[in-house]
């Protein structure tokens, strides 16, 4: 029998719109909880606090108890889910821009008596600097303003105009209440106008990342030795993979070549996939550290400027134009940050007004690299791997990034 696949998720939303509840009502409705664990979440009248589900689970990670710091998971017959927690938003961007976790698919929740507020923007914000397009939005608290259909219509035609200016285009608007079980994993009789998904029906639809196996082949070269008067090219297999006889393409040099052999130390092996480290002898001379050899039909962007999303976490501020060294996987290249178009606050996430000539500590910038020579990069949500990037400033990590 084959594993579950298992779908990373982040919940985003203002603090009192009731993300806590939302975790402990799919919690519970998915029977993920087990008895212990439920007669801790409950009051003395024997009724579940769907909010304190979080609470228990914060203790325990508190102690240790759980397997990752950063995670908690409920599963259903067709897969798992992972909800990708942090204990700040500037642990949670700074975790999720330098690939420490990546989420596949956001839910938004939203309170339909309060509407969009002002953190509903930024928390939402977060969705769009991560590229995530998988969205659904929990309309939540529909209880309290009667279930009635022109309130959710309103609240609805609000967001999506918001959104809309943050380029996220959300899958499925769901009312619901999550203290009461409307429309969260079971259809609500008293919401009867809707006949969408639930919020379960929407997370069941989205798909999950292919495993880096699956994805196109990415070959950053490390190094090139000369074994017994024979090139031989070799590097860590990020993603895809490469056999015998394969036609390939090295870039940034632009040429294809044949896959003649691929070895593991001195002896010749069939294949190198994901996470392997290996030698390729390719019918192809000029090959250096810093290129990159890939899928010929499925090639990454080769190019000089990089639209990029940059977490900056030294004291002293980086200023347009200032040099900088460019590092993705074995690559390197001197350049800068020629336009910084947007400046966020991490620890707030309110937009950071004014000067966008610099990006202080702790601060997260949309912003335009120009590099001096050509890299070679995906965006970070097709390959996780050449789509994440550190910036050197005098021989130090000062940042890191992500490319959109």
């Amino acid at each position: 029998m084959s594993e579950k696949e298992n779908l990373k998720m982040v919940l985003v939303g203002h603090v009192d719109h009731g993300k806590s509840t939302l975790i402990g009502r799919l919690f519970y409705d998915t029977k993920s909880l087990s008895a212990d664990k439920l007669m801790d979440v409950k009051d003395k009248e024997g009724d579940v606090k769907f909010a304190h589900v979080m609470d228990h689970l914060k203790e325990e990670r508190d102690q240790g108890i759980t397997i990752d710091t950063a995670q908690t998971f409920f599963s259903t017959n067709e897969r798992n889910y992972t909800i990708i927690d942090a204990p700040g938003h500037k642990e949670f961007i700074k975790n999720m821009i330098t690939g420490a976790s990546q989420a596949e698919a956001g839910v938004l929740v939203v309170d339909a008596k309060e509407g969009v507020m002002p953190q509903t923007k930024r928390h939402a914000y977060i969705l769009s600097l991560l590229g995530i397009d998988q969205v659904v939005v929990a309309m939540n608290k529909m209880d309290l303003v009667g279930r009635r259909e022109e309130r959710y219509e309103e609240v609805r035609e609000d967001l999506e105009e918001f959104l809309d200016e943050i380029n996220i285009d959300p899958n499925y608007v769901v009312p619901i209440s999550a203290e009461e079980g409307d429309n969260v994993v079971e259809r609500s009789s008293g919401l009867g106008w809707y006949d969408g998904p639930t919020v379960l029906e929407a997370l069941e639809s989205f798909e999950t990342k292919p495993e880096p196996t699956e994805k196109p082949l990415r070959f950053p070269v490390q190094d090139v030795y000369d074994v017994d008067g024979e090139e031989v090219v070799v590097g860590k297999v990020e993603s895809g993979t490469v056999k015998k006889g394969d036609t390939v393409k090295v870039l940034p040099m632009d040429e294809e070549a044949k896959v003649e052999e691929v070895k593991e130390f001195d002896k010749e092996v069939e294949k190198a996939e994901a996470g392997e480290s290996k030698g390729l002898v390719l019918n192809v001379d000029g090959v250096e550290r810093g290129d990159v050899v890939s899928e010929v039909s499925d090639a990454p962007e080769v190019t000089k400027k990089v639209d990029a999303n940059v977490f900056w976490i030294n004291p002293d501020e980086i200023r347009k134009k200032e040099e900088i060294t460019f590092k993705c996987t074995t690559q390197e290249s001197e350049g800068c940050i020629s336009k910084i178009k947007k400046r966020l606050d991490s620890s707030t996430l309110k937009a950071v007004e004014g000067n966008t000539d610099e990006l202080g500590q702790h601060e997260v910038g949309e912003v335009v690299l120009e590099l001096e020579k050509p890299v070679v990069v995906d965006g970070f949500n097709e390959i996780m791997e050449t789509g994440r990037f550190v910036i050197d400033r005098n021989g130090r990590i000062n940042g890191g990034g992500i490319v959109v």
